[in-house]
């Protein structure tokens, strides 16, 4: 059994700081305070508006519609840049160009707003508060004028979400894994005196085949400076991964995983990865941008679901799918944190959210966490499209692989004329012949809404032939 983790990274990123420190690059996060801040309104629970079931407004996350025209190409698979300009026949004042026609209604089953918050009136007054008082904000990067209280207590929120020390806003959920794999990589350059480390004094990068290609950007930023070894293990195969920490004599050793895949939907193996980490003693990094909110009991995602939150070193996380707003973060020790907003490019170099989006955000993860309603709706629809296909879905991403790409795209259209939107994903997304339906259940889907899916899907492919999990890792590093 290995000695504890975290203490050797603490030792190791201290090291690095004090590096960073005395090249006199370290860099410092300084709220600044807005005039007129409002921010006591989200300091006590009674002052935000929640509600115990489902409003009208929240079914305005899922029913959307598309002008006829689009609709057409769409159909024919006609390539399109978007630049149609259409209004509907009971539209405002005429714009120059704009044609008027009759649009299509669609059920949204391919979007990532996971808990209908997009549309919450609580959220919605948050932003425009926020707006009204302050505009957009400073606009610069966090570093020089972009962070200010309302950014700060958005941190501190998810921090305690995912009962970590402290948390780093980022631009993107994208934006985030970057900056976390760079920063990672930089400790070996800055322990081996600011220049290229030997191979004992690289960091070991073990990475799961599907990892989103956030991650495997980031990785590949790093690998071009000679910073790290990496290796990637076969999807959630754990015998794998242990075969491959054994054989590794480097000390340093970091495994990375998303928590909940995109484009399959099964979840990483918490529990065989936090035995791992004891073993060998490596630091956990998990993406939990598909699980955060929506698992466990107070939302603090996957690694709340399977009872592992200490076992996670880094979580990375997004706002923008089942918060309803935009973003990213990153929750980790406060080490961490001084570390990646010394070294993390991409929130080094990125203009801060505006302080409405910050607002907005902060309080989807208020709603989320009283709104309980929520989480227990969306596992309700879980169980709801297994009891009515038969097929053993286990989240709410549902990757429905039908093989080539002419059934997916011939199945989509099927979904598109039955009045669903459910995507057909196609390579390079997914390796040829895995192509696939990817079905995204949200909160404020009803129980008629699944019976009505199902209805269409039943007569567009055999749910007996369909395969919900990919067979062999598909690696895109």
């Amino acid at each position: 059994m290995a000695e504890n983790p975290t203490a050797w990274w603490d030792s190791w990123v201290e090291e690095a700081i004090n590096t960073l420190h005395s090249l006199k690059v370290l860099r410092s996060l300084r709220p600044i305070c807005l005039r007129n801040s409002s921010l006591q309104f989200g300091l006590h629970h009674q002052a935000f508006q929640v509600f115990d079931e489902m409003q009208h407004w929240d079914r305005s996350s899922v029913e959307v519609e598309i002008a006829e025209s689009t609709f057409s190409r769409w159909m024919h698979d006609t390539p399109s840049a978007g630049n149609e300009i259409v209004c509907s026949a009971a539209g405002g004042d005429d714009e120059a160009g704009a044609s008027y026609e009759k649009f299509k209604k669609l059920i949204l089953f391919s979007g990532n707003d996971y808990l209908g918050l997009s549309s919450h009136p609580t959220i919605g007054e948050a932003v425009a508060k926020a707006a009204q008082e302050h505009g957009m904000g400073p606009r610069g990067s966090a570093l020089i004028c972009g962070y200010t209280n309302y950014h700060r207590l958005l941190e501190s929120s998810l921090a305690d979400l995912k009962k970590k020390e402290d948390c780093l806003l980022c631009p993107t959920g994208f934006a985030a894994n970057m900056a976390v794999m760079t920063a990672i990589g930089s400790i070996g350059t800055l322990l081996a005196g600011n220049s290229i480390p030997s191979e004992d004094e690289k960091i070991a990068v073990f990475s799961d085949a599907l990892n989103h290609a956030s991650i495997i950007d980031g990785i590949r930023l790093v690998e071009r400076q000679k910073s790290v070894k990496v290796y990637v293990y076969r999807h959630c195969d754990m015998s794998h991964l242990n075969m491959l920490l054994s054989n590794c004599r480097m000390r340093k050793k970091v495994v990375v995983t998303d928590s909940l895949f995109s484009m399959d939907g099964d979840y990483a193996p918490m529990i065989e990865l936090a035995d791992l980490r004891k073993k060998h003693g490596f630091l956990l990094v998990i993406d939990d941008a598909h699980g955060t909110f929506v698992c466990g009991k107070n939302g603090g995602g996957v690694a709340e679901e399977f009872n592992c939150e200490k076992d996670v070193d880094i979580c990375i996380g997004t706002l923008s799918k089942a918060a309803g707003c935009h973003g990213g973060f990153i929750a980790c020790s406060k080490k961490w944190k001084l570390l990646i907003q010394s070294r993390g490019r991409s929130f080094i170099f990125s203009t801060s959210a505006p302080v409405p989006v910050a607002a907005a955000a902060y309080a989807a993860v208020k709603v989320a966490k009283l709104e309980t309603w929520r989480r227990e709706a969306i596992w309700n629809r879980v169980k709801d499209f297994h009891l009515l296909t038969g097929i053993p879905v286990t989240s709410h991403i549902i990757s429905l692989i039908v093989g080539s790409e002419d059934k997916a795209l011939q199945a989509s259209r099927y979904l598109l004329q039955s009045g669903f939107h459910v995507t057909a994903i196609r390579p390079p997304t997914v390796p040829p012949n895995s192509c696939r339906l990817r079905v995204a259940l949200s909160a404020v889907h009803t129980r008629q809404d699944l019976e009505n899916l199902a209805g269409a899907l039943s007569r567009c492919i055999n749910f007996q032939d369909t395969r919900i999990y990919g067979c062999n890792g598909y690696a895109r590093l």
